[in-house]
Order: C-alpha cells, then sequence, then structure tokens
C-alpha cells in the first residue's frame, strides 16, 4: 500500500515515526502475484520525510521481481502551527518483460503545498496536496491533487488508510499485439488504494487493499485489482 503513512505537522509525537514492511497478494485479473512495501515517515523539527519502495513478484513462471517502483517525498513546515507545508517529491521505476528487457517509468518531479489535519490524540489524520508535476519525457507542465488519510477506531484496532491520486499524464494504449488502439488516448488518470486492517498488536496487522484505478498505466478505463495484506510495524 502506497502513501499511508502521513505527512503531518512538527507537533507529531515522536511515536508516530514509523517504519513497516507489507505484503500483498493480487488478486486482480491476470495478476496473481505478491506485491512488497517498504516504507518509512520521520518527523525532525522542520518538517517530514516519507519514502516508500514497491516490488512486483510478477515476471516469468518463476515470478522473479518484474516491477520496482520508489517514492520519496520532503516536506518543509510553513510555520510552528501552521497547518500548511511545503512538498517536493520524486518518483520512478524500472520495470521488466519477458523478453528480459528492463524499461524504465518515466522520472516524475512534483512541488507544491501540503495541508494538513488531525484530532486531538492523531489516531486520525489527513493531508490534501496539490502539487505541480513534471513527468520526464511527456508532460513538463501537469499537476496531481493527492488525498491521504490514516483513520484508526476501537482503541487502534481497526485502521482505514489509503490514498487517492488525480494527476495529468498523456498515454496511448496498445493491444496484446503492441497495436495503437484507436481512441486509445488519455490525458488524466486515477487511483487510489484504501486498506482495512485489523491490528492484533502495535506491530503486528492483517486485512486487505483494493487498487482501483482508471487509466493507469497500460490500462484503459477502469481496473479493480483486490489484495489480501500484512503489515509489520518496525
Amino acid at each position: 500500500m502506497k502513501k499511508n503513512v502521513i505527512l503531518i505537522s512538527l507537533m507529531i509525537p515522536m511515536v508516530l515515526m514509523a517504519q513497516n514492511f507489507q505484503v500483498h497478494y493480487d488478486f486482480g485479473k491476470n495478476r496473481h502475484y505478491i506485491t512488497s512495501t517498504f516504507e518509512m515517515f520521520k518527523p525532525d523539527k522542520w518538517g517530514n520525510t516519507f519514502f516508500f519502495v514497491d516490488y512486483d513478484y510478477n515476471l516469468d513462471t518463476d515470478k522473479n521481481v518484474g516491477m520496482s517502483y520508489l517514492e520519496i517525498a520532503r516536506c518543509l513546515s510553513l510555520g510552528k502551527d501552521s497547518p500548511l507545508s511545503a512538498h517536493i517529491e520524486y518518483n520512478s521505476g524500472l520495470f521488466g518483460t519477458p523478453d528480459s528487457a528492463v524499461h524504465p517509468i518515466n522520472n516524475a518531479f512534483l512541488a507544491g503545498l501540503d495541508y494538513g489535519w488531525h484530532n486531538n490524540d492523531f489516531s486520525k489524520t489527513a493531508n490534501l496536496k496539490v502539487l505541480y508535476k513534471n513527468v520526464v519525457g511527456k508532460n513538463p507542465i501537469s499537476f496531481q491533487i493527492t488525498l491521504v488519510w490514516d483513520l484508526n477506531f476501537y482503541n487502534r484496532k481497526l485502521t482505514l488508510s489509503g490514498f487517492a491520486d488525480f494527476w495529468r499524464e498523456d498515454n496511448q494504449y496498445f493491444d496484446a499485439q503492441g497495436n495503437e488502439i484507436v481512441n486509445g488516448n488519455t490525458q488524466f488518470v486515477f487511483m487510489t488504494e484504501p486498506q482495512i486492517l485489523y491490528n492484533f498488536t502495535p506491530n503486528m496487522s492483517v486485512g486487505t487493499e483494493v487498487e482501483l484505478s482508471r487509466n493507469f498505466g497500460v490500462t484503459s478505463g477502469w481496473k479493480l485489482c483486490p489484495t489480501l495484506a500484512a503489515k509489520w510495524n518496525f
């Protein structure tokens, strides 16, 4: 699950410093593979740093690593008591194909503002980000709007978390033979990955994640990919 650690203000207690490792089994159509995710979130006196790394084990019958993806973001507080932060971010990755070719995922650079909210005990947090986005090789002037949430209930036994992204990226879709699809162009992409987790202990959680996307990657239109998820908090 991508971005499920919330980027909030300097007033975050250090107990919310987080590192976690997640394993997802994807039940999506023609998928049925494992994805692993490592996330880290660390606040400091200037703001906070967040990153995650994904690996999809979906290449060939041996289920080798077929995709790696990285996002790293830095928030700089715009005042001790201000809910606003300046946000900068970098995204990139690689994916492989059965013929052993390796292809880059276009670098993306983002910058903008982050508005953070939390309740008194930080058991419920949310962030709204409005960002300029440069997708290298595609859209030098674009945008992304991101909502991130982390909601805990029943003495932190139940967690509802996730993110939703909407951004501009020009894509052309192809069929299985590599032919361009007529009217297969899009300019806008949407993706959300909500999670529902039951926290057996402060360290161990089990639940599900649902990836819902439109016009993402090589898929035109809507795509739904549920997963069975396990998470370990360090």
